[in-house]
């Protein structure tokens, strides 16, 4: 029936913990959890609640509350653990490691926090761990049940977990329809108290409690489990509760699970100014180290041929799912430097019947043929497939494809993140691995740093990306400024910018071939430098890139980084980043509809002169949107830029020493 927590996910992996206090604690519950740069504490207290015997923790930022006296607790088919639990014991260790990261926003991370793994036991004996950490930019926390007599399996049926902010704060979310779901809608912009029962809140939600203090809520590490959401509470405007997406046996059990296991972590990233949340690694530092030989792992761009309609121009033939399309598609990767080709959905039969064998293919596709002609131009290539067809197929599928030279799948269509497919996602990703295949899961939950252990899971999508500009108008500049801020708080995410029909303000038509963006071609230029993707792609045909302003940039920017920082930004409005790869800097702004100057230093830059190529909004780009003024000039660590975007518009910065 229920899935089965593996071995290796019954200890912490404390690479460096070192013990420093062991003690019993009396009835009002275990001290703070302090962050090392002492701003950040965690309290966790069996006096909270109306009832006073309540388990709970509370949240200290600067010296400022920030979550209040909030619930702890696990709902069980037979019981609830919560109130009532006396503490046992406690422990307190600290742990500070910096490893490396395979693809990402930065080369390495530091994993630096101090932990107390508080035990407690109800009245019914059941013994259970609180698992706290205080990082310097956030709190987490998980339960965990040890193996102990007359337990042996655990069915859980929901969570007591809840976080109570101390007001009506004004927040960032992703309401959904139902727990079936592709997490592909639009932001909502409001405070608390409009967030009701009945609001399915995708994770992860931004909290801005004040222009000083912000707070991310998401999870990290979903291993075995369902996915959590947040709901609001009828007790509070300010209350959000745990949800877990329910078991797809429709029993009222969430998780069916075996003593020892443990939860997800529950996290809580808070930080002084939102773009200190994007730079942050905490949901990758809550997950197990590398698991895998990463050696082959090969980040980089992709085209594709599936958003434009696999349409083909100046070559005497019309793209279709044929090999001769396809090599069209590979000689523009190849002539552009992009490491991959995607081969999207219908090269082995119609993608919506996850019936279909994907071990075959239409007589059109000779997948072998594609791999050598790819091989022999730098290019690699990387299969869709319906997640059906893996889930029935991988172990045939898998060894198959890596047999033929292919080098990663995208697959698709799962919407849906109960504890039977979370599982999907672990089973998918080991296999892959096995194989040396990339994952690109579509159709999918949001990340929760399980690349850390397996980084063959390069990205995902999990957002309403700009395949929407085929069908509607909601991929708009404001969508494009709330996701780093939001989505992007957990992870790489495979969005697809990079369409060059652009529009100005009122002039967008969605048409399924040959899509238009809405926004100026520097804004999509800029979403390479914004938007986090280790398998990054080029979304249009080849002609509409040949020859066009702004392709430079996009040969020349990477797809994974050695450092990330966030200059300037407000949720929905505009944002300024800067990454660093090797020598080189890119820089990249976007911005809402509203036209935005901006003077921004350049002090991350090393010593020395650096050349910098320009890409910016023509004069004419408010209503001709394709309009790029391209320029260089020389600078240095001491000189700053003036960013000048038009509506809905953009900049791009690439920078060099000069030799």
């Amino acid at each position: 029936m229920g899935l089965k927590f593996g071995k290796g996910l019954t200890k912490l992996a404390l690479m460096t913990a070192t013990i420093v206090l062991i003690a019993s604690c009396g009835a009002k519950g275990p001290g703070p959890t302090v962050s090392p740069d002492g701003k950040i504490s965690v309290t966790v207290t069996t006096s909270g609640g109306a009832t006073g015997d309540a388990l709970a923790y509370r949240v200290i930022f600067a010296g400022r509350p920030v979550v209040m006296d909030s619930p702890l607790g696990i709902d069980l088919d037979n019981g609830s653990i919560g109130a009532g639990c006396t503490v046992i014991s406690q422990s307190a260790s600290t742990h500070d490691e910096t490893y490396p990261v395979t693809a990402g926003k930065s080369k390495t991370a530091r994993d630096h926090y101090n932990e107390q793994v508080i035990t407690l036991q109800n009245s019914e004996g059941i013994t259970f761990d609180v698992v706290v950490r205080a990082y310097d930019d956030g709190v987490a926390f998980r339960y965990r049940f040890p193996a102990q007599d007359g337990l042996d399996t655990i069915d859980i049926t929901g969570e007591k977990t809840a976080f109570v902010f101390t007001d009506d704060h004004e927040y960032w979310g992703l309401h959904l329809k139902g727990y079936t779901t592709s997490y592909e809608t639009d932001y909502t912009n409001a405070t608390l108290k409009n967030i009701t029962p009945g609001d399915l809140t995708a994770l992860p939600i931004l909290v801005k409690v004040d222009d000083t203090v912000w707070v991310a809520v998401t999870e990290a590490n979903l291993t075995d489990y369902a996915g959590m959401y947040l709901r609001g509470c009828s007790s509070g405007d300010n209350v959000l509760r745990a949800d877990l997406a329910p078991h797809p046996d429709s029993t009222g059990v969430k998780v069916h699970a075996k003593a020892s296991c443990e939860t997800p972590w529950r996290v809580l990233m808070i930080a002084d100014h939102p773009g200190r949340l994007i730079e942050s690694n905490i949901v990758l530092n809550l997950n197990d180290p590398c698991a895998i030989d990463d050696s082959w792992i090969r980040p980089g761009k992709t085209a594709w041929d599936w958003w434009s309609g696999q349409t083909v121009k100046g070559a005497g033939f019309e793209g279709s799912m044929d090999n001769r399309t396809m090599k069209h598609y590979i000689d523009f990767a190849s002539e552009t430097g992009l490491e991959y080709m995607l081969v999207d959905a219908g090269w082995y039969g119609d993608h919506r019947n996850g019936e279909d064998d994907i071990t075959t293919m239409i007589p059109e596709i000779d997948v072998p043929e594609l791999v050598a002609y790819g091989k022999a131009r730098n290019v690699d290539i990387v299969l869709w497939v319906n997640w059906r067809g893996v889930d029935r197929q991988m172990n045939e599928a898998f060894p198959l494809y890596q047999s033929w030279g292919v080098k990663g799948v995208k697959v698709d269509y799962m919407d849906r993140d109960d504890q039977e497919m979370v599982d999907f996602y672990h089973r998918t990703v080991k296999k892959a691995a096995e194989h040396k295949l990339l994952v690109d899961f579509h159709g999918a939950y949001k990340p929760t740093g399980i690349r850390r252990t397996y980084p063959n899971l390069i990205t995902r999508e999990g957002v309403m990306g700009l395949e929407y500009c085929k069908w509607s108008d909601r991929i708009t500049p404001t969508h494009d400024c709330t996701i780093p801020f939001t989505r992007m708080l957990a992870g790489p995410l495979d969005y697809t910018p990079g369409g060059f029909s652009n529009t100005a303000k009122g002039q967008f038509t969605d048409q399924n071939k040959e899509p238009m963006t809405q926004g100026t071609r520097c804004h999509q230029l800029a979403l390479y430098v914004i938007f986090e993707s280790p398998y990054q792609m080029l979304v249009d045909y080849p002609g509409n890139y040949r020859g066009q302003p702004g392709i430079e940039f996009l040969r020349h920017v990477p797809a994974t980084w050695d450092e990330s920082k966030v200059l300037e930004g407000e949720p929905g409005e505009y944002i300024v980043m800067a990454r660093q790869r090797g020598d080189e800097w890119y820089l990249g702004g976007i911005t809402d509809w509203s036209p935005r100057t901006l003077n921004v230093p350049l002090s991350f830059l090393g010593a020395g002169e650096y050349a910098a190529e320009i890409y910016a909004d023509g004069s004419d780009a408010a209503t001709n949107a394709e309009s790029v003024t391209m320029s260089q000039k020389t600078v240095t660590s001491g000189d700053a830029i003036t960013i000048d975007m038009k509506p809905g518009g953009g900049y791009a910065v690439r920078l060099y020493p000069k030799k």
